[in-house]
């Protein structure tokens, strides 16, 4: 499997944030995306989930599900944890599990992969933003895709998280995925290339 893009440009509010971007990533592969604020990582990520229209340019995955779109290869974990505060760490799970396709058997192992067992009957309203970005981390595991789009994964997560965050993406590469992240700093993953963005 290979991802490519090819002279990609972003637009948006009126505001072209980069253009002419390419990079090329095969499976095993990380890619971290560096740069400035406003430098366009965050809508790199975004254009490869389909989230943003891409201006000019292209983007192709070869070697993926035959006609199954981009961005339904990839999973994209975004600043914000998408969550109900009323449901319960398990139920918020289940709900994306359901919704992605893997359904309740994968709710468990996915929960014990970010060390949140304990707290699956807890609402998610009380937990602290360490804990919900790593039940966001948990949706990973739950449902596979093989691409990873990871907008400051480390963001709020203490050192044993992040340490466990960096063997949940190592183990990932090794099973054949491939992660573009966004990052000012490490992330774990000491053979990512990096792809440097100067701010438009």
């Amino acid at each position: 499997m290979q991802l490519t893009a090819d002279g990609l440009a972003c637009v948006r509010g009126g505001r072209e944030v980069f253009n002419g971007l390419g990079f090329s990533l095969a499976a095993g592969e990380a890619l971290v995306v560096t740069g400035r604020n406003g430098a366009g990582k965050s809508s790199l990520l975004r254009m490869i989930g389909g989230l943003v229209r891409i201006a000019a340019g292209r983007l192709t995955l070869d070697g993926g599900q035959v006609d199954t779109p981009l961005a339904e290869h990839a999973h994209y974990l975004g600043h914000l944890d998408a969550m109900k505060p009323s449901l319960t760490v398990a139920e918020n799970l289940q709900f994306w599990a359901e919704f992605l396709g893997t359904g309740r058997h994968a709710i468990e192992p996915a929960l014990a992969a970010v060390e949140l067992s304990p707290l699956a009957g807890l609402p998610a309203a009380y937990l602290s933003a360490g804990q919900r970005r790593r039940l966001s981390i948990a949706r990973l595991v739950a449902v596979p895709r093989p691409i990873w789009l990871l907008d400051e994964p480390t963001s709020a997560l203490d050192a044993p998280s992040q340490k466990r965050l960096a063997e949940l993406m190592r183990d990932h590469l090794a099973g054949g995925g491939m992660i573009v992240a966004a990052a000012h700093g490490p992330i774990g993953l000491e053979r990512a290339r990096e792809l440097k963005m100067g701010a438009a």
